[in-house]
């Protein structure tokens, strides 16, 4: 029998689910409606049903109309993909009229959200799913393999930067991220897939978090203070956007128009402001020391404008060390193939036992977006699962024990002081 979904949010990151579950697992799984708090987006992602996934349109339903498109449609699933302060709001909704969610990333941005949604998970009885599809990636995996099989022993300790560049990085800075209101700042909304990793990878669980950092490139500020003089709030319609790098055009990109500035008249969001503009309130420069459970420790950096994108990472062990290089695709949300989002370029795995010859980890290369981890999620969501024994499919738990270091980190940067994650969240009840 079919399972049935309705998906709120018709964003960027929403074709990624309903045109897998159009196309790839129609046999599995059938999309109701969409839901959205603008009209033009919700025609927009049923013109894509007809014409790229030869599907009918289906209902479409405006935000304050959700209770009655759950009552209307009945579905088993939500799939939630809105703005991220939205989340919770759809998740609890959902669970509370009998529906179990299925959540991109990060579940929520702060603690108080994030209790809500574990209440009313143990309230309900319903499932709360989250999409990482990082854990999903042949090397990622390949990571937890060896950890797990005890190639370098007991891990007592990791080094993890990562690289966002100046066409991925500086998006976050021309979008609704740029508001920590809407996004938890980048520690929550992008480094949620990276802690989740970590707790993945070492199968423990985050229990001290210190970070530091600002906004350091980004903003009016700081390009005033490198000498610039040409300010502008957003490309379209700008001369001055014609000459910056850090612009993107949206009526060059008909899916970028289609989805962003033809439904501006609607809600006014403008999807393409200047990243050297003010009201930017999220960090671009970060670094972040946790400890966990087992009492392994972390150093963690990222960066949002370097010339390249990716990480590396290394893991010291009793028994040795793995390095691990990342390189991946430059990309823009929505500006091209959803296969090219995360795309690897290069990859390398490197084993140094403690009184052995180092080599070299052979991985698969795995096709489709984010390393080949988009494609092996959406064939765990929505098609017939498979017996898995690195647990990759994220629950509620995961997807709080990932999001409360990056909040932790938020009311660290706030406070200048360390923060004990278990007294956020009462998770464990």
């Amino acid at each position: 029998m079919k399972k049935t979904y309705v998906l709120i949010g018709t964003g960027g990151r929403a074709e990624f689910f309903y045109g897998a579950l159009t196309s790839e697992f129609k046999e599995t799984g059938e999309l109701r409606a969409f839901c959205d708090i603008n009209q033009t987006r919700m025609d927009y992602a049923n013109t894509l049903l007809q014409k790229k996934y030869d599907h009918p349109a289906v209902p479409t339903y405006l935000s304050d109309e959700f209770e009655k498109m759950i009552e209307q449609e009945k579905p088993d699933f939500v799939i939630v993909t809105t703005v991220d302060r939205t989340h919770h709001t759809y998740i609890i909704k959902a669970l509370e009229l009998g529906c179990h969610v299925i959540t991109e990333k990060p579940m929520t941005i702060d603690a108080e959200k994030c209790q809500e949604i574990i209440d009313t998970v143990h309230r309900t009885g319903k499932e709360v799913r989250v999409a990482f599809n990082y854990r999903y990636a042949p090397h990622n995996t390949k990571i937890r393999e060896l950890i797990k099989d005890g190639t370098i022993g007991d891990v007592y300790s990791v080094n993890f930067e990562w690289a966002l560049d100046t066409q991925h990085g500086a998006d976050y800075f021309r979008r609704w991220h740029r508001d920590k209101r809407n996004s938890g700042g980048l520690l929550v909304h992008k480094s949620t897939h990276h802690f989740d990793l970590v707790n993945f990878w070492l199968g423990t669980e985050p229990e001290t978090v210190y970070a530091n950092g600002g906004l350091r490139f980004y903003g009016k500020e700081n390009a005033e203070s490198r000498g610039v003089t040409k300010f502008y709030q957003r490309a379209h319609g700008s001369e001055y956007a014609k000459e910056d790098p850090f612009a993107i055009h949206m009526e060059d990109n008909e899916h970028l128009k289609a989805m962003y500035l033809d439904a501006e008249k609607e809600d006014g969001y403008q999807r393409d402001q200047s990243v050297f503009g003010d009201g930017i309130n999220i960090e671009d420069t970060l670094g972040v020391m946790v400890t966990y459970k087992n009492k392994a420790m972390l150093t963690y950096s990222l960066n949002a404008y370097l010339p390249w994108e990716g990480f590396i990472i290394s893991f010291n062990g009793s028994k040795g060390r793995i390095e691990v290089k990342v390189r991946e695709q430059s990309y823009i949300n929505s500006g091209g193939e959803k296969a090219d989002e995360g795309a690897i370029e290069e990859k390398s795995i490197h084993v140094l036992p403690m009184f052995g010859k180092p080599y070299e980890v052979e991985v698969s290369e795995g096709e489709g977006g984010h390393g080949g981890g988009d494609p092996a999620l959406l064939r765990d969501i929505f098609g017939t699962p498979e017996e898995d024994e690195f647990h990759r499919a994220a629950s509620h738990v995961d997807g709080a024990m990932s999001i409360l270091t990056g909040i932790a980190g938020n009311i660290s940067l706030r406070t200048g002081q360390a923060v004990k994650v278990d007294e956020l969240v009462n998770i464990h009840r």
